[in-house]
């Protein structure tokens, strides 16, 4: 196998790290707003559980996008090129939620203050549910294909990137990134949330099985190759799973067939986009896994880099997943103790200091 496929498989595998890691992430986040119930004490006491179930692992989930795209950039700089300028409002767009939504989780426990908080629980649900969608609409121009010249330019536009079914692809994943994060806070935590993030994933899978199911569809029959009907396959009978074990509040089968599901998304992906990085409308134009690629030099040391480090961050990950495995409850949550907002005294006039 050519280094060139050989690393194309391996930005597929960190694509599918990320979402699926990331994904939960995600999901969690979207659901601040539609899972917290009661007064302002009460929803903030459930808000700071289902956040506390990815606190330890959020930030290192990210990680994977990094990777993917430092691993995009040097393997096939022509890929990273056209992507990043042709898609660049989008990619602005999911670049600021992220760091809003950084920022949201870094500082929300900081001062305590209601009004502060409730900020950053909007900063939080917007930075979730925007990379959501914004991620699948990008993914479905790469599967459907884009307007690229001769010198392998985007010239297509911004508008011309949201079509239908880009924009299918974006209801699509922010279903599965919602479903997933409400079987992970099943699985993650204890007492009303759970009960509540089981009923959602309950009914939030079938949606997400019809939904899923029409994307995928049209994405094999208009756009890919004969193979990939058995990630299609695979990924159907995951969400079937899926849906049969939310209704059973099986949490961690249901979980583990969610995962699979956007496996087999990410399957589908990129075996519609091979031997292509970038489909053009004209075939002539597309970038290809060959003319993207960066010599075989660098892609050799790639390699010999990755072959080591990679298996490392895996054990990492894993043992910090390990690690931080119980479930989390309201009566695990301490009082806040961050700062609060001092009143400014009143200005009063006072006679100067003899010295």
């Amino acid at each position: 196998m050519e280094l060139t496929t050989v690393w194309f498989l391996l930005i597929a595998v960190l694509w599918t790290g990320y979402l699926v890691l990331e994904g939960f992430d995600f999901g969690v986040g979207m659901l601040l707003g539609l899972l917290s119930r009661g007064d302002r004490a009460a929803k903030d006491r459930d808000r700071r559980v289902m956040i506390n179930t990815i606190g330890p692992v959020w930030d290192g989930n990210e990680v994977w996008l990094l990777t993917a795209g430092g691993a995009t950039f040097a393997a096939f700089p022509e890929w990273y090129a056209t992507m990043f300028s042709g898609f660049y409002l989008p990619l602005l767009l999911i670049l600021l939620a992220l760091i809003v939504r950084v920022v949201a989780f870094e500082w929300r426990g900081k001062i305590d203050d209601d009004r502060w908080r409730a900020l950053a629980d909007r900063c939080l649900m917007v930075g979730s549910w925007v990379p959501a969608v914004l991620w699948g609409v990008a993914f479905g121009n790469l599967v459907r294909g884009v307007e690229l010249d001769a010198d392998h330019q985007y010239v297509g536009g911004f508008w011309a990137l949201l079509n239908p079914f880009a924009l299918l692809g974006g209801a699509t994943t922010a279903l599965l990134f919602l479903t997933h994060g409400a079987v992970f806070l099943a699985l993650k935590s204890d007492g009303e949330i759970r009960a509540r993030a089981g009923a959602f994933a309950a009914r939030s899978s079938v949606v997400t099985l019809v939904v899923a199911g029409v994307w995928a569809v049209w994405a094999q029959i208009a756009y890919s190759v004969l193979w990939t009907w058995a990630a299609v396959v695979v990924a159907a009978a995951a969400l079937i799973v899926l849906v049969v074990a939310a209704q059973r509040r099986r949490e961690g089968l249901a979980f583990t067939a969610s995962a699979v599901a956007i496996v087999g998304a990410v399957v589908l992906i990129f075996g519609s986009m091979y031997p292509d990085v970038m489909p053009a409308f004209d075939p002539a134009n597309s970038l290809t896994v060959t003319n993207a690629s960066s010599t075989d030099y660098t892609l050799t040391v790639m390699t010999w880099v990755a072959a080591f480090l990679t298996p490392l961050v895996l054990l990492y990950q894993g043992w910090t997943y390990w690690v931080f495995r119980k479930r989390i409850s309201a009566d695990r949550i301490p009082d806040h103790i961050g700062l609060t907002f001092d009143k400014l005294p009143a200005l009063t006039t006072q006679a100067p200091v003899e010295k």
